[in-house]
């Protein structure tokens, strides 16, 4: 482990919308970002009326009427984030982006040049308050360590070398960032860092396994997650302009090939490969098209070509009226060009697989080709997120590593088989009569049959029934209906949903 210094910025998702160009806000008027109907950042004018960070949206308005709600935008929060990171590599390189609002660095060369750890957190800070923004900075041994310094610094606090397990020992936790874990812990007498660093590792990996140990060891002030600086983009920005503008897509393609080679191979010169490309398209009037491409591994000239000709075909025809007079490449994120050459036996199966989707991909488009993940929501259908091949997942997640929380959601685990629109079925008594739910959710009669995928089978086993209410808060769209499981005598596991007296089966565990 190397000390490390963390810089944190209070209530950034605020900050982030106060600095986007979008509608002014009032810096002094009470503010607070919302997701999920909770807030998740206000600023300091709506704290002193009392709102708080994890309040339902209804009740900050009952405290502060004149709060202003910004719906929650973690693009916005990134965007607005970049610049000041890479105003900070200019004093200090090396940095790593933990997340909006939050950066980490060694501290060892930083310490160096500005003659100790105190000075150059200092020096830091200033340059930060030359820009108008307020930030805290945590200094210690690990980062999860100086992170929790840095949230309690004023404005900096240096933990001594060999004492970040001390510093941690008393707080709660809930400083864990792991709320199930956390309540498992409080439940047995744990409430501190101190007395959950306290028990065995072995102990605690056979019993909570590998998630609950890497909790174990940030706990003991021993981080074992590895610093990952970031590598700056460079400044390789290529810009192609047609005189008169071109308003075909194939000649807009055509025209950006010979830029592209150039564009890839100036890269390829810095040893460096593009993973993450902005293409922008502009009119002559000013108005466009601007958005960022991920790739797989690294962009090659023929897939730069493609995402220029996928972002035409996308783009609607009114947004460009006169045709497309600029067209930018910039580099958004770039790698050591070393990790995504071929070794000596070539990159093996996984880079046929992928160069074989991306021809794919070049033939039916962006969306033509996709990739599931595990999103939120209730119904397991709208979890399944589809991301076109090469691009991030679109999931959004709260804290490091933990989903957002979807009360009514099923819990795990999962079925295997989730039907895309739920499948209607039959569910009867024991003796055949229907089975319902009341109004007030008084269950009427058991699960003694269900009828699925044309075979009847007497139900063995089940549970619920367990009432969700969607959109609770806006009458002409409200859901209301109630979850059931079920197991059949043929060994089939049910997801069952009742929903306006109907029956039907969300999923089937295999």
């Amino acid at each position: 482990m190397e000390r490390c210094l963390v810089l944190w910025f209070p209530d950034w998702p605020v900050t982030a919308r106060l600095r986007a160009r979008e509608s002014p806000i009032d810096p002094e008027a009470p503010v607070a970002i919302i997701a999920g109907r909770e807030v998740i950042a206000c600023s300091s004018a709506a704290r002193r009326e009392g709102v708080r960070r994890g309040m339902r949206q209804r009740d900050a308005q009952a405290r502060c009427p004149g709060l202003r709600i910004v719906p929650d935008d973690p693009a916005r929060d990134l965007r607005e984030f970049l610049p000041i990171v890479e105003r900070l590599e200019q004093a200090s390189p090396g940095l790593q982006l933990l997340r909006p609002g939050m950066c980490a660095l060694r501290i060892r060369g930083p310490a160096r040049f500005y003659g100790g750890e105190r000075p150059a957190a200092l020096a830091l800070l200033g340059i930060l308050r030359q820009e108008g923004l307020d930030a805290r900075a945590g200094i210690a041994d690990d980062r999860f360590a100086a992170e929790q310094a840095a949230r309690r610094a004023e404005p900096v606090l240096v933990i001594p070398e060999g004492g970040s397990a001390a510093f941690l020992a008393p707080l709660p936790v809930e400083t864990l960032g792991d709320p199930e874990l956390a309540t498992l812990l409080v439940q047995l007498g744990i409430g501190t860092l101190g007395r959950f660093a306290a028990l065995g590792a072995a102990e605690v990996l056979d019993r909570l396994g590998p998630e609950g140990a890497l909790r174990h060891a940030l706990a003991a002030g021993r981080d074992p997650r590895r610093f990952l600086a970031r590598v700056p983009p460079p400044d390789h920005v290529r810009e192609i302009a047609f005189e008169p503008p071109l308003a075909l897509a194939e000649q807009i393609a055509f025209g950006v090939r010979v830029a592209a080679g150039e564009f890839i191979a100036e890269l390829a010169a810095a040893r460096l490969a593009c993973t993450e490309l902005r293409v922008v398209l502009q009119g002559p009037d000013g108005e466009g098209s601007d958005r960022v491409w991920a790739h797989q591994s690294a962009f090659d000239a023929a897939s730069v070509v493609d995402r220029v000709r996928w972002q035409l075909e996308s783009v609607q025809a009114d947004a460009l009226p006169g045709g497309v007079d600029l067209v930018r490449l910039v580099p958004e994120s770039v790698g050591t060009i070393t990790a995504y050459e071929p070794g000596l036996f070539g990159r093996g199966a996984d880079a046929r697989i992928g160069h074989a989707l991306s021809r794919v991909q070049s033939l039916l488009g962006p969306e033509g080709v996709v990739t599931a993940s595990i999103g939120g929501g209730r119904r397991l259908a709208e979890r399944i997120v589809r991301t076109p091949w090469g691009e991030r997942s679109a999931v959004v997640r709260v804290g490091a590593d933990g989903e957002a929380p979807w009360p009514g959601g099923l819990p795990a685990p999962h079925p295997a088989s989730v039907y895309p629109t739920p499948v209607p079925v039959q569910v009867e008594s024991r003796i055949g009569a229907p089975v319902r739910v009341g109004d007030r959710g008084a269950l009427f009669g058991e699960l003694g049959w269900v009828t699925a995928e044309s075979l009847r089978s007497r139900v063995v086993a089940w549970a619920g029934p367990w009432p969700t209410i969607e959109r609770g808060w806006d009458p002409g769209l409200v859901r209301r209906y109630h979850r059931f499981q079920a197991v059949d005598e043929a060994g089939r596991a049910w997801a069952l949903i009742l929903e306006r007296g109907e029956w039907s089966a969300e999923a089937r565990y295999d």
